[in-house]
């Protein structure tokens, strides 16, 4: 009999368990994944990427729309080291982040509306570039003599923690997350452009008489954030499985 397309070599290999195989064709990565978008501007920012997608030239595709993402996120890094010496390049920076945002945000979309989705390709490649990207833009920040560096290796790693809470929670329960108590990426680039307004005002914030670097006291708040979001979600993730696969007494 002719293998078909969508299998593997396990479809043939004798399980010692019985359940293993099962299992294996369970936990498979599916076009069917469910995306929770849950954030503040999910609904309005739909509407606007719909209407993007159907009025983009034929002669772009997503992965134009990727690199564009990622590379507007890397000049954003760029355009923060640069700030160091010139507050001006934080204008840059804002527009680096709404470039970032249209690739993106953008890419996944117009995939679906073209009906040309590779669901383990554009996972795979998407969370590969928002790492890069991340450690582009954190790299930048550590750079720009607004954020102490040590803040932003914290607010990096709390990045990559909860990618992983997350990237697991896809594998294990067939959930994609894309935002955490009603924040998304969108939400977070409308904050950090915010954020780089503010310092041209106010680039010092004062606490109980002490003077901070508004920045930092943004970055450690984001890390705190970062971290509940891990631990509840983390707690909550394992009970569920726990629940769904009580052994058998």
């Amino acid at each position: 009999m002719a293998a078909q397309p969508n299998q593997v070599m396990t479809d043939f290999c004798e399980q010692v368990n019985p359940r293993l195989l099962s299992e294996i064709r369970r936990l498979r990565i599916r076009s069917d994944m469910l995306r929770i978008q849950q954030s503040w501007f999910a609904a309005p920012e739909k509407r606007v990427l719909v209407w993007l997608a159907a009025h983009t030239p034929e002669s772009v595709n997503p992965d134009h729309l990727t690199i564009l993402g990622l590379a507007a996120q890397i000049g954003a890094g760029a355009f923060y080291a640069l700030a160091r010496s010139n507050r001006l390049a934080l204008l840059g920076v804002i527009v680096c982040l709404a470039l970032n945002w249209l690739g993106d945000s953008l890419d996944g979309t117009l995939a679906r509306a073209r009906q040309c989705q590779r669901p383990r390709y554009g996972f795979y490649v998407d969370h590969m570039v928002d790492t890069v990207g991340a450690l582009a833009l954190m790299a930048g920040l550590a750079a720009s003599g607004y954020m102490h560096p040590r803040i932003a290796i914290g607010l990096l790693v709390g990045f990559l923690v909860l990618s992983i809470q997350s990237y697991l929670a896809t594998h294990a329960l067939g959930e994609f997350r894309l935002s955490f108590w009603r924040f998304g990426p969108t939400e977070l680039r409308i904050l950090l452009a915010i954020g780089n307004l503010a310092l041209f005002w106010r680039p010092v914030a004062h606490i109980f008489g002490r003077a901070y670097r508004l920045f930092d006291v943004g970055g450690a708040i984001a890390i705190v954030g970062m971290a509940l979001i891990v631990v509840a979600f983390t707690i909550r993730n394992t009970v569920r499985l726990y629940r769904d696969e009580r052994i058998a007494q």
